[in-house]
């Protein structure tokens, strides 16, 4: 029996990356995919196949450009012959502040949370059907409690936890469908102040950044958990729970 093919979106850096290697080191074959970070997914899909012979892949796209994302399905099929399971990660983030949003802006936080990850489950909905696979989307505590700033990507990432709700619903039984909301794992790529930092830390219970392996453990909980669709699972050390915590 062929291993099981993941392909992850975003995968050459950060939390990406660590859900490939988790992915890999558990027995799945990869597909890897990056836009800009072409050296960063070369040298890991390098890794891969030096530990495990011809069991990773890469793929280069633009997500934003809708019409370019059959193609990119084709090229994922055509890697292994299979897909089990869809990581929705790849996402831009950065402020938005009221009286300076542009439409590049919306279609750049759309295009890349809500967009892409529809298209794309459309796309491989057939052959997830196929293999009874699972999609996990990438979405985020600010859904429900939006980030100061940031009104563009929090609303973005709410309307992917609606669209993961709803495909729960549209593609049972045979395709599940979940997110994983990430809390503070790592310092975005935005500079913060100590300030800022020791701010963020201040609201989690857990008193500490989490880790990206943290996510990759719940993304391979759910790519298993054969009796879970629909659901939201929160990494967050506990932060959203803390009914006070302002951000």
């Amino acid at each position: 029996m062929s291993a099981k093919v993941a392909f992850i979106t975003g995968s050459a850096k950060r939390i990406g990356a660590a859900t490939a290697s988790h992915l890999h080191n558990a027995g799945f074959n990869i597909v890897l995919h990056c836009h800009h970070s072409v050296e960063d997914a070369e040298a890991l899909l390098a890794t891969f196949n030096r530990k495990r012979e011809n069991s990773a892949r890469l793929v280069i796209a633009n997500l934003c450009a809708t019409e370019t994302l059959g193609q990119l399905a084709e090229q994922v099929m055509n890697a292994f012959g299979r897909i089990d399971v869809l990581v929705n990660n790849a996402s831009s983030f950065y402020p938005t502040p009221i009286g300076g949003i542009t439409l590049d802006n919306w279609q750049d936080l759309f295009g890349s949370n809500v967009q892409a990850p529809l298209f794309l489950a459309q796309h491989f909905a057939p052959a997830l059907s196929t293999s009874r696979g699972v999609i996990i989307n990438m979405v985020d505590i600010h859904a429900d409690r939006p980030l100061k700033h940031h009104t563009v990507y929090s609303m973005a990432k709410a309307a992917l936890v609606t669209m993961t709700k709803s495909l729960a619903i549209e593609l049972a039984p045979n395709v599940r469908v979940n997110g994983v909301a990430p809390g503070a794992i790592l310092w975005p790529e935005q500079v913060l102040s100590e300030q800022d930092k020791h701010q963020v830390l201040s609201q989690i219970p857990a008193k500490s950044l989490g880790q990206p392996d943290d996510i990759a453990q719940a993304i391979h909980y759910l790519c298993e958990a054969r009796y879970v669709t629909g659901q939201i699972i929160t990494v967050d050390g506990g932060r959203s729970v803390v009914s006070s915590h302002k951000v």
